[in-house]
């Protein structure tokens, strides 16, 4: 059957993937890249230079799984997203490695945007569904965008992506990193703020804001500091900040769905990986309008990932499916 490979270089991960003509995912490896204890991220030079040694690395765990001689497609994130000026040297890492192994092989290669990739991860990881509008809210450490998403069927496929909202300063996932790091837990901190909240009888409350569908978390960042300097108990402040990232996706969304009447929302990105949020914005959201449709990238499709880099290599050829 033919094959199709993806390759996503971001600033904390190194990723390669690939699905067969079915959209079932044959090979998914990834590698972290590694911060030293207490820093809250890397250089890019730093990040480039570890995608360079982990790429050989993760190519040789997926060949050893696949026949190449039936790779049709190759593809690969060449910038952090699908707009003019959008641009990092990581993801030239995984670009110019895509574009060897096309040349080599003689077959396509195609460059997309990681966002699209986390979109179309995203789609795939919950059962194939396809909008034909919507609206994603990219959360992660580098990203915080609320984004009105068109598919444009064409091969590949495409997104045609607006962004209607975000930050105005820190993103999601910086804010749970600058906590996280403060707290004495390892960067990126999610998982192990995630894991600490838990420990928790109680949270701390910390101030939210958001204004239309722009939000800042520079202000409950500050009072996280405060926090952790009086002693507060950390667990509470873990707590605390999840709570926070609830109360304010939770008003983006219902704004959103005042502004533009969406009802389907996709959350993609790493910091929508805590299961605690999840449940929770799922909840309050039912309870405030029935009418809006809430899905969440599966935990393993979530983070950063090249399988929906390789979902785009397929659409190249055959078009949009799905076979977990």
């Amino acid at each position: 059957m033919d094959l199709y490979l993806g390759i996503d270089t971001s600033n904390y991960t190194t990723s390669v993937a690939v699905v067969d003509a079915s959209g079932h995912l044959v090979a998914d490896e990834r590698k972290m890249l590694e911060v030293k204890k207490g820093a809250v991220g890397l250089r890019q030079s730093e990040a480039v230079f570890q995608h360079m040694k982990n790429l050989p690395l993760l190519l040789e765990r997926v060949f050893n799984k696949i026949d190449t001689t039936k790779v049709r497609v190759v593809a690969a994130s060449g910038k952090p997203r699908p707009v003019a000026g959008s641009y990092m040297p990581v993801f030239l890492a995984g670009l110019n490695t895509a574009k060897i192994l096309a040349g080599a092989w003689g077959i396509p290669l195609v460059q997309t945007t990681h966002q699209e990739g986390h979109i179309m991860a995203g789609l795939w990881s919950v059962g194939g569904v396809i909008w034909e509008k919507f609206c994603a809210l990219h959360i992660s450490g580098g990203t915080t965008e609320v984004l009105e998403v068109t598919v444009e069927n064409t091969k590949p496929l495409r997104f045609n992506i607006v962004k209607i909202g975000g930050t105005e300063d820190l993103h999601a996932g910086q804010f749970i990193d600058r906590i996280g790091v403060r707290l004495g837990l390892p960067f990126p901190s999610g998982p192990s703020l995630e894991k600490l909240a838990e420990e928790s009888l109680e949270a701390i409350e910390f101030p939210f804001s958001v204004r239309g569908l722009t939000m800042s978390f520079s202000g409950p960042e500050s009072h996280g500091r405060r926090l952790i300097e009086k002693g507060v108990e950390k667990s509470q402040i873990a707590r605390g900040v999840e709570n926070c990232l609830i109360k304010t996706l939770e008003k983006v969304i219902l704004n959103t769905y005042d502004i533009y009447n969406y009802t389907n929302f996709l959350l993609v990105g790493g910091v929508a990986n805590n299961k605690y949020l999840r449940t929770n914005l799922i909840s309050n959201l039912k309870k405030n309008n029935e009418k809006i449709c809430l899905l969440f990238a599966s935990p393993p499709y979530s983070s950063d990932n090249a399988v929906g880099t390789s979902m785009i290599a397929k659409s190249r050829n055959g078009g949009y499916s799905h076979d977990v």
